[in-house]
């Protein structure tokens, strides 16, 4: 209790910095923070006329089924990639300024889920221009989001301690980000690899999970497998306790190891 009572102390400064994470990226750019759509448009542009025409994928309203994967993973892959290095890169920072610094990763985390929440609206133009519609079936949203939250903020918490003492766990993040990425249904259906030797990898990969309960709201018009995913959640608390009180323990020699 006495850590959320330290965190709601300082709720003006997390607020600022999620501010500053959100506008800070593309602050420099012409189109600003414009790049947070145009970015999944891109990636959704090339793999929708590679795989139903180079790669002869034979999915209906295969561009609502690739959105419904990108905009999360952007989500994902942006998370972990600004909260492995949130602590390194605000050295000065700590070195200098008391405040909790469980806040540079919840800001991270909290900063991407902003722009994810902005994105769906591209996932629900796309749907009503495909022909997709949209149900009432996205009252679940929020569930899943908050589902996907907890998830990255534990991976987060883990990766941005232990890059302090070894900066080689940033490059190592990238690299698994760009593996898992192929090991996430985003291309295609899960639904091929049933009976499959490699059906084992969609049921230890989390972000699988939570990319199908977006397509269920988004694209299907189907409600959420809720004991898939209520499992993922007390799993995901669990692990978030776990690297939460690792990040605590190695906090202490933060401004020693930067």
């Amino acid at each position: 209790m006495k850590r959320f009572m330290e965190l709601w102390q300082y709720r003006e400064f997390l607020r600022t910095n999620v501010k500053k994470d959100i506008r800070g990226k593309y602050k420099a750019s012409f189109l600003g923070v414009l790049w947070s759509f145009i970015n999944p448009l891109l990636q959704v542009l090339v793999y929708a006329i590679v795989f139903p025409y180079i790669m002869r994928v034979q999915t209906p309203h295969y561009l609502v089924f690739l959105i419904c994967g990108i905009i999360p993973w952007t989500w994902f892959i942006t998370s972990m990639s600004n909260g492995t290095t949130c602590i390194t890169n605000n050295s000065n920072l700590i070195k200098k300024v008391y405040f909790p610094r469980e806040i540079l990763p919840i800001s991270s985390v909290t900063s991407g889920m902003v722009n994810f929440a902005i994105s769906c609206i591209i996932i629900l133009i796309f749907a009503l221009i495909d022909g997709v519609g949209i149900s009432w079936h996205i009252i679940f949203l929020p569930l899943v989001a908050i589902v996907q939250y907890v998830v990255q903020l534990a991976f987060v918490f883990l990766t941005c301690a232990f890059n302090v003492y070894v900066k080689d766990v940033e490059y190592m993040v990238t690299f698994l980000l760009n593996l898992a990425f192929y090991a996430t249904p985003i291309l295609y259906n899960v639904d091929m690899f049933k009976g499959s030797k490699f059906a084992f990898i969609f049921k230890i990969n989390p972000v699988a999970y939570i990319v199908e309960a977006y397509r269920k709201i988004f694209y299907l018009h189907e409600i959420p497998n809720y004991r898939e995913l209520g499992m993922l959640f007390i799993i995901s608390l669990i692990a978030l306790a776990i690297c939460y009180s690792i990040f605590k323990k190695l906090e202490k020699r933060f401004a020693e190891e930067i």
